[in-house]
């Protein structure tokens, strides 16, 4: 699965998506919490830089790693 970002807010008490989208049972998931007074422009780079990284870190010339390559 390609990594991808979604946009989602917190209820207090749940993490919710603010679209749609299927999540396979058990996907790994990194969160991201943005600052409240962040203006719309700089969460876009923010968003930006995070997925690029993602993209970096996750792209179809890595290597798969098991639990076994990077647990003691």
């Amino acid at each position: 699965m390609p990594a991808i970002t979604l946009k989602a807010h917190f209820d207090g008490k749940l993490i919710h998506l603010d679209e749609p989208y299927e999540l396979p049972c058990d996907a790994q998931l990194l969160v991201t919490v943005l600052p409240p007074d962040m203006d719309d422009a700089e969460r876009a780079d923010w968003m930006e830089l995070s997925a690029q990284g993602l993209n970096r870190a996750y792209g179809d010339d890595e290597p798969d790693y098991s639990s076994s390559d990077v647990l003691p």
